[in-house]
C-alpha cells in the first residue's frame, strides 16, 4: 500500500535514442530521466529537434529506446511485443493527436467506442461509456455527428473522450492544441486538466504553446536531447492535483 502520496505512474530511466539515416547518425535523446505521479499533468516543451516527439513515442511504446527503460505502472515496457504490446497499449494508454485522427465515416459516438471494440466490450456497455464521456465533455447533442460536421475544438474533445474511454493510466497528447484558435486551445487544455485530476490519470502533453502550460503541474524543457530544466507549477490553472 502506498504511503505518503500518490503512486508513481510513469518513469523514464536513462532513455537514449539515435536515428541512423544512411551513414549519418542523428542523436534524438541522450539519457533522459524523470518520473510522474498518478494524477500529474506534465508538459514537454522545447525547440524543434529537441527530442520532444521522440520522448513521446518512447513513452507511448511506439518506438523502442536504444538504451534505458520506460516503466508504466511499474511495468518495463520497451521489450513488450506482438499481441502483448497491443493489449498493453490499448488498456493502459490513451492518445490525443494534433490532427485528431478521427475516422471520417464514423459518428462521434462510434469514434469514442473504437478502443472498447478492440477490447471486446459489449455494444450496450460501449454505447453507455461513450455517451457518458461525450456528455461530460459538452458534446451531449453531438453523438450522431461525423467529424466533418464538428468544429476543430469539438473534434479534439471527441478525441479526448476516445483516449479516456478505456480508463487508461497514461494520456499522451501530441500538440493537442496545434490546430486550434486560442479560445479552443484553452478549452481543450482545461478539459485535459480537469480529467487528469478527476480520474487520477497521468497526462503528458508535448506543446510549443507555453501559454497553455499554466494548466500543468510541471514543465519539462528539452534541448538537444537532454532535460534542460524542470519547473513545478505550485498553482496550476484548474486546481491542484
Amino acid at each position: 500500500m502506498e504511503v505518503g502520496g500518490p503512486a508513481e505512474s510513469v518513469r523514464a530511466e536513462n532513455l537514449s535514442k539515435t536515428y541512423v539515416i544512411g551513414s549519418v547518425k542523428y542523436p534524438a535523446l541522450g539519457g533522459v530521466n524523470f518520473s510522474l505521479k498518478k494524477g500529474e499533468f506534465a508538459a514537454i516543451a522545447g525547440p524543434s529537434g529537441s527530442g520532444k516527439t521522440t520522448l513521446l513515442l518512447l513513452l507511448g511504446t511506439l518506438a523502442r529506446p536504444d538504451s534505458g527503460e520506460v516503466f508504466i505502472d511499474d511495468m518495463p515496457v520497451s521489450k513488450l511485443g506482438g499481441r502483448r504490446l497491443a493489449e498493453f497499449r490499448n488498456r493502459k494508454l490513451g492518445f490525443v493527436f494534433q490532427s485528431y485522427n478521427l475516422v471520417p465515416g464514423l459518428t462521434a459516438e462510434e469514434n469514442v467506442q473504437l478502443p472498447l471494440v478492440a477490447c471486446g466490450v459489449q455494444p450496450a456497455e460501449r454505447r453507455k461509456r461513450a455517451r457518458l464521456l461525450l456528455d461530460e465533455l459538452g458534446l451531449g447533442g453531438r453523438f450522431g455527428n461525423r467529424p466533418g460536421e464538428l468544429s476543430g475544438g469539438e473534434q479534439q474533445r471527441v478525441a479526448i473522450a476516445r483516449a479516456l474511454v478505456n480508463q487508461p493510466s497514461l494520456i499522451l497528447a501530441d500538440e493537442p492544441t496545434g490546430n486550434l484558435d486560442s479560445k479552443s486551445a484553452g478549452t481543450v487544455t482545461s478539459i485535459l486538466r480537469r480529467e487528469t485530476v478527476k480520474r487520477k490519470v497521468t497526462t503528458v502533453m508535448v506543446t510549443h504553446n507555453m501559454e497553455i502550460t499554466k494548466y500543468c503541474d510541471r514543465v519539462i524543457s528539452l534541448r538537444d536531447g537532454l532535460i534542460e530544466r524542470e519547473e513545478a507549477n505550485t498553482a496550476p490553472e484548474g486546481g491542484a492535483s
